[in-house]
């Protein structure tokens, strides 16, 4: 395999600070250069003025702003990064990836389709209307309401919510879901103010939002900062910074700009690549921590064509070197994932190993297949990802696939991602997930059973474990369902699974912050240097 060294040249005029090691040496892939991104010029006007912040403000970035306000109506984790600041949930995800209280102090089955749950007394929105069982109950039939429009799927099981007392709530289902609370740790289990939206209306609420959390919203200048201001009230005691403010950062060179003028304390969403351009820089730090967010090529096995043929599948998860690609392109953080489930995951089978590596075995499938000269396709990604989409189409070449990386902006993609239309992103595309209840299910739920938004393969057999992992009472039953699973889909190859890469944040010296492997950002206890 052919490498070629990558120095970078760096204008010291514009960057007098950089110190460093030149960019690692990046792999070209049958005859296609991975390239190195633009050296990051210092950007101004990125971020907030720090200069009119008052008090102890920690000012984090991340790739892109929220779809809205309203807790409700967005499904996307760069929304739910500022919303799970003003907004309080059900349960949630501790840094030990154990479940803990938050709104509700306990949860129970006390029926198989019944999940009680207390609530913690006390509890009151921003405007000081209290937080009760009523509340709760009025929140999750708004997420269930078709008029609503809510992308989040969680709680498709959900039937009704009755009250119990005011401090106690019943949540009824149609199916048994084991991992409910585990559901309500994120997009299902914030809590709305009734009162609150219905002098406001959706439109006011989503403008304005109003919540239970640590912080309370101050303004919004959509593409430029979200503010927001210490609940001194909080359930939990105030939070140790007066201010959060959120702004977007779209590459490495407007990240950098913000850490260097001050104006971001803590960069958030860094693609390895983009990391790699801030690494060396005085006053830059970069941390990395063991993720959960797992990456896939989804395939179209439901259209004529050659994705039809498994023995097709099979060729292109052995022609894509996995290994290689976290090495070359992804700097080494990340971790392959054998069959879709990341590890740390309930699920997940150590026992299901990776397809081995090998180009000769996937020209020997595909000539089996018909294919001996190979044959043209496209492999759809967000712009985000570009680096790793053409990493993988040079891999596919080595083997005679030829993939035509077709970039979309992150909108678009997201937008035919979630539509009806199975064949919206062609016949591949790279996607993720962030597995953030820590369960197989998360990752599963959306794109392998045949009545489900993104499946794009239709197998009985994968069906009824499904069944099986989402529905049984058993532990050790799901767990077996989700092994057998696992071995269908490394049979069936409906996916070619990738690598659960690390969460990476690059930061001045101010902030004192630690994630947990979901990388949800939750600044409750984070602090900062004064």
């Amino acid at each position: 395999m052919e490498r070629i060294r990558q120095g970078r040249t760096v204008d010291r005029a514009r960057a007098p600070h950089r110190a460093g090691p030149p960019r690692r040496d990046v792999l070209r892939f049958g005859g296609l250069l991975v390239p190195a991104l633009a050296a990051p010029a210092l950007l101004a006007g990125c971020g907030n003025d720090p200069a009119g912040d008052a008090g102890n403000v920690l000012r984090v970035s991340q790739p892109g702003d929220p779809l809205t306000l309203d807790p409700q109506k967005q499904g996307d984790m760069t929304s739910m990064n500022v919303l799970i600041n003003m907004f309080d949930t059900l349960t949630t995800r501790g840094r030990d990836n154990r479940l803990h209280p938050r709104l509700a102090l306990t949860w129970t089955a006390t029926a198989p389709l019944t999940w009680r749950f207390t609530l913690r007394p006390g509890v009151a929105f921003h405007n000081g209307e209290p937080c009760d069982a009523a509340a709760v109950k009025f929140s999750i039939e708004r997420l269930l309401d078709p008029r609503t429009k809510s992308p989040i799927v969680e709680l498709r099981y959900v039937k009704s919510v009755s009250v119990v007392d005011p401090h106690t709530v019943d949540i009824h289902t149609s199916l048994h879901d084991p991992i409910l609370p585990d559901k309500l740790s994120l997009f299902g289990g914030a809590a709305v103010p009734p009162r609150y939206l219905a002098k406001v209306g959706d439109r006011g609420f989503a403008e304005r939002p109003v919540g239970t959390g640590p912080f309370t919203f101050v303004s919004w200048k959509r593409d430029h900062e979200l503010r927001m201001r210490a609940n001194p009230g909080h359930w939990a005691g105030r939070p140790p910074v007066d201010e959060l403010v959120f702004s977007p950062a779209p590459n490495a060179s407007s990240s950098l700009a913000a850490l260097q003028s001050g104006g971001v304390d803590l960069v958030t969403g860094l693609t390895p690549d983009a990391a790699q351009q801030l690494d060396g820089y005085t006053g830059v730090t970069l941390d990395h921590f063991t993720g959960i967010r797992t990456s896939y090529l989804s395939l179209n096995t439901l259209e004529d064509g050659p994705l039809r043929d498994k023995r097709v599948r099979q060729a292109l998860n052995h022609a894509v070197d996995v290994p290689l690609l976290i090495k070359a392109v992804l700097g080494g953080k990340a971790r392959e994932v054998p069959a879709m489930i990341p590890r740390g995951a309930f699920g997940f089978d150590p026992s299901v190993k990776p397809f081995t590596r090998s180009v000769a075995t996937a020209r020997k499938l595909l000539a089996e297949a018909g294919h001996p000269h190979g044959f043209s396709t496209t492999l759809t990604a967000s712009n985000i990802d570009s680096n790793v989409a053409e990493a993988v189409s040079g891999l596919l070449a080595r083997a005679g696939v030829d993939a035509k990386v077709e970039l979309l902006d992150p909108g678009t993609y997201a937008t035919r991602l979630t539509s009806d239309d199975h064949g919206a992103l062609g016949p591949m595309y790279l996607a993720a997930s962030t597995v953030w209840t820590l369960d197989g299910e998360s990752m599963l739920q959306s794109n392998v059973r045949s009545d489900r938004r993104q499946s794009r393969w239709h197998d009985k057999r994968a069906d009824a474990l499904i069944d099986t992992e989402e529905l049984s009472v058993d532990p050790d039953k799901r767990r077996r369902a989700f092994s057998d699973l696992q071995r269908l889909m490394r049979d069936e190859a409906p996916f070619v699974s990738l690598y659960q890469i690390d969460n990476i944040y690059a930061r001045n010296d101010r902030p004192r912050w630690k994630p947990g492997s979901a990388g949800v950002l939750s600044m409750a206890d984070a602090e900062v240097a004064r």
